[in-house]
């Protein structure tokens, strides 16, 4: 297939995809081989109808009059990743404290718990790492119960103090039930004990 041709039906299929979509390569394998994807990718890019967010990352930008173009978030380009790689993502660290509102540090560098391939990419200034873990750690059931394990463990069982739990204990309360009691089978015993006084 011509190379023009693969860029125009990329082109063409843009027009059916939300603003603010994310994109990879892997997306229009149908029009051509990678190597011709890769390349109509630059081209889109050059023309300034896709910007690159990182090596074989694509934007297909929303513009806001004011703000100008409105870019995604770490958190949704790791899960279009994710969803690219068929993969499970747990964030961790500061990410983790972040979501549940323990921390109003918004991190730089962020570090997923995944089953799928570990790697770290650079978007702009953002770093996101997806670190290997046993597939143990990706049965959590609940999104907050998973947040409150990988947020106490970042703050540690020496460091964390009664306050804190007040609030993740809280914070749990929105959390099914069902869900706090499996996922705390699955944490250390200190975070077992925090995660089920919330549900007595």
């Amino acid at each position: 297939m011509e190379r023009p041709q693969v860029e125009n039906r990329i082109a063409e299929s843009l027009n059916e995809l939300p603003k603010g979509s994310v994109l990879f390569v892997d997306d229009f394998l149908d029009y051509g081989s990678s190597e011709s994807v890769k390349k109509a990718l630059l081209r889109l890019k050059e023309k300034e109808i896709l910007i690159r967010l990182a090596h074989g990352i694509y934007l297909y930008p929303k513009i806001d009059n004011e703000l100008g173009v409105l870019f995604p978030s770490t958190e949704e380009i790791t899960k279009a990743i994710a969803r690219r790689d068929k993969a499970r993502i747990i964030p961790t660290g500061t990410q983790a404290l972040n979501k549940l509102g323990l921390s109003t540090q918004v991190p730089m560098k962020v570090v997923y718990l995944t089953d799928g391939a570990a790697r770290s990419i650079k978007v702009g200034k953002r770093t996101i790492t997806f670190k290997k873990t046993s597939p143990k750690n990706l049965m959590v059931k609940g999104e907050i119960s998973s947040l409150a394990i990988q947020a106490l463990k970042t703050i540690g069982q020496k460091k964390v103090d009664e306050n804190t739990i007040e609030k993740i204990q809280s914070i749990l309360r929105n959390e099914k039930i069902e869900n706090i009691i499996y996922d705390a089978k699955l944490a250390p015993a200190w975070i077992n004990k925090i995660l089920m006084k919330t549900i007595r």
